[in-house]
């Protein structure tokens, strides 16, 4: 049920009504005009915020406190436990620090490889076989490194750790570092999946009643927004949700720091504004114009980021075919696999398929020994960022340059 009563107009959102006309009279269709706001707030005419992101900064919280908890292990030189990760996976044992995590009702499985678009509708590729799939496969990653945690020194076919000290990361038998994979994939699987191929998802957006609600101003049953801003503010919260950069936010700073990609972060930034705004003065044509840019931004970061850990990878294998090539190239194949959920304006596909993606990574560990075995050319993973970059239009030497 949603309340029938009226969300007056976001304070930060003024109308402007304006009406033009051509040299012969012909008049033009009246647009709305709007103010859009420096800084994501929006908030009703009595002053209350409007905007709920709060699952989505749980859940970046937990994925960071996963991360923490490997790197902490591996820096003691100390077993990882497999069964802790699956626990803070799937939020129960209450096996997280953090405040609130462990009763916050939210958990990271649930969302992974969960959108409507890929999945729940069956489009682009996805399906259910193909969900349990990934899912099982984030999850083996918590057996790697138990694995891993607990041998000898890494080296070729012989899964284990690497390095001294904070130095120390623990490797399986083919060179890829299973935290760096999980992490990585995890930002590509459940949160860019979330953004681009559910929340903002006209399938989700305008779901049932949801533009028609939007429209009237009907707020969801004991809420300050409808439907429609929920969602959008949902996937706002999977990029910046969080306080400093963490995950898809980090990384889009990353990119943003290089010449070639400068405006990328004001870009995704900026849309989410206007398309915010756009809602709340139902606009739905620039709130679908701003959709198509953060998809094609996203899209570019993780492309970008691809590239970009193939050549630092393959650079250090010159002189380290060790521990820092394979955090390397381990973060690559993590990205690669966030290219999987990309959704390409326009199709509702990715911009690689599935089989596409399987392939890359697939020639990236081909071979007896994986990663160990890739010559210090790096002729595979020239291919592949050849690949990547002529797909996106920029060059392997762009994206090599990004810090």
């Amino acid at each position: 049920m949603k309340f029938k009563n009226l969300l007056l107009v976001g304070m930060p959102v003024l109308f402007l009504s304006i009406t033009s006309c051509s040299n012969d009279d012909t008049p033009v269709e009246e647009t709305p005009n709007y103010t859009v706001p420096e800084t994501y707030v929006f908030v009703n005419a009595s002053g209350a915020a409007t905007v709920d992101f709060s699952g989505q900064s749980s859940r970046l919280l937990m994925l960071d406190e996963m991360s923490a908890y490997v790197k902490t292990q591996a820096t003691s030189s100390l077993a990882v436990d497999n069964v802790k990760l699956q626990s803070m996976y799937t939020n129960t044992n209450s096996a997280f620090a953090g405040a609130g995590l462990n009763t916050s009702g939210k958990q990271l499985k649930d969302k992974t490889a969960a959108s409507k678009d890929y999945f729940s509708l069956n489009q682009g590729g996805g399906s259910i076989t193909e969900q349990t799939a990934v899912r099982t496969y984030f999850e083996s990653t918590f057996t790697d490194l138990n694995s891993a945690s607990q041998g000898a020194n890494a080296s070729a076919g012989v899964a284990g750790k690497y390095g001294t000290g904070s130095s120390t990361r623990y490797f399986k038998a083919n060179g890829l570092e299973p935290v760096q994979v999980f992490l990585k994939g995890m930002m590509g699987a459940t949160f860019l999946d979330q953004v681009v191929n559910n929340y903002l998802s006209l399938n989700k957006l305008d779901e049932s009643t949801n533009k028609a609600d939007n429209t009237a101003k009907i707020l969801v049953t004991g809420k300050s927004y409808t439907a429609m801003e929920h969602n959008w503010d949902e996937a706002y919260g999977y990029v910046f949700g969080a306080t400093g950069d963490k995950f898809l936010s980090e990384y889009i700073t990353k990119v943003n720091a290089d010449v070639d990609f400068n405006t990328v972060k004001n870009d995704i930034s900026l849309a989410f504004r206007k398309g915010r705004a756009a809602i709340v003065a139902n606009d739905y044509a620039s709130r679908d114009a701003q959709i198509k840019i953060i998809k094609e931004k996203l899209a570019l970061v993780v492309a970008v980021r691809s590239v970009f850990y193939m050549q630092t990878g393959k650079a250090k294998l010159v002189t380290d075919n060790g521990a820092a090539a394979f955090h390397d190239l381990s973060e690559g194949y993590g990205f690669i696999m966030s290219l999987r959920y990309t959704n390409k304006p326009g199709t509702n596909n990715p911009y690689f398929t599935k089989a596409e993606v399987d392939a890359m990574l697939a020639s990236m560990i081909s071979g007896t020994n994986g990663l160990w075995a890739i010559d210090t050319l790096g002729a595979k993973l020239d291919a592949i960022s050849t690949q990547i970059a002529t797909k996106f239009g920029f060059t392997v030497a762009q994206a090599a340059t990004v810090n």
